[in-house]
């Protein structure tokens, strides 16, 4: 395969590795068996997708580009394994692409830095049939999803992963390692998906953070207030319930703090509390 005749469509953010060594370590990486289906969101020109099948039962991989489907063809043509959709995964609906499943499935992506947050959250939120998921991203977003609270990169999103799951950096790639390089390193991330571990209701735990992280400058009183529409006495209780200051910022609550808040809020929107 000629890396010169690939032509490039900048607006997908495409960035492909063609070094066999760490295509190699990125399957290994994500530890697959024999007996795994695998959803690879990007075939880009194959590559990883080849080796992927070589490695597991079955994989179904969506590529928005179909200006690379003699590539993809060629690639994989000695392959049984492999059922190429070229569909936007972003916008397929879940039921949609897990009908090419049997079981259970896990995902590996080299994702296009735009849409990591939107699909990451999709899969997570969305599913409960998905195992793990093992990407590259972008180095700086990979480093916020493992950071901690009371730092600059704890967000909303760092907050969110990690209830649903146990997030962990694998490797850090460099960015020479890409056709055509990016301005920036990668990493490679691995969420090993955990059902409810913190035990409380999942979208009101998501309007709870994203209430929280609202304006950062604000307080945690204000944000809650503001975000779930809560009277100022509510939110106050809810706060002392949890054993939180009303003058906190998100940053400074654990994912913990967040699932005894939302606990406490479903209380009160259920009528559960004398709150």
């Amino acid at each position: 395969m000629e890396i010169n005749s690939i032509k490039f469509n900048k607006k997908y953010g495409q960035n492909f590795i063609f070094d066999t060594n760490l295509l190699n370590a990125i399957v290994k990486d994500a530890g697959l068996k024999k007996e795994d289906e695998i959803l690879e969101i990007g075939a880009g020109a194959g590559t990883l997708t080849k080796i992927i099948a070589k490695n597991c039962k079955r994989v179904v991989s969506y590529e928005i580009d179909e200006n690379l489907k003699p590539i993809i063809y060629e690639n994989l043509k000695d392959l049984n394994n492999v059922k190429i959709i070229f569909k936007d995964a972003l916008k397929e609906d879940i039921k949609d692409i897990e009908n090419n499943f049997q079981n259970n499935y896990s995902i590996i992506a080299n994702l296009p830095y735009y849409i990591t947050t939107p699909l990451i959250l999709k899969f997570i939120q969305e599913t409960k049939r998905v195992n793990k998921i093992t990407i590259m991203i972008q180095k700086e977003v990979a480093e916020r999803l493992i950071s901690s609270c009371n730092s600059k990169d704890y967000s909303s999103i760092t907050v969110l992963l990690n209830f649903y799951g146990n997030v962990k950096i694998l490797r850090n790639v460099n960015r020479k390692m890409f056709v055509p390089m990016p301005n920036v390193d990668s990493a490679i991330v691995q969420i090993e998906l955990e059902k409810n571990k913190y035990d409380c209701d999942e979208k009101l735990f998501s309007n709870v953070v994203r209430a929280s992280f609202a304006m950062r400058r604000k307080t945690i009183l204000n944000n809650l207030q503001k975000g779930l529409n809560l009277s100022k006495e509510k939110v106050l209780k809810m706060l002392d319930s949890c054993k939180l200051e009303p003058q906190q910022r998100a940053e400074s609550l654990t994912i913990q703090n967040y699932a005894d808040l939302t606990k406490t809020y479903f209380d009160i929107i259920s009528h559960k509390s004398k709150l």
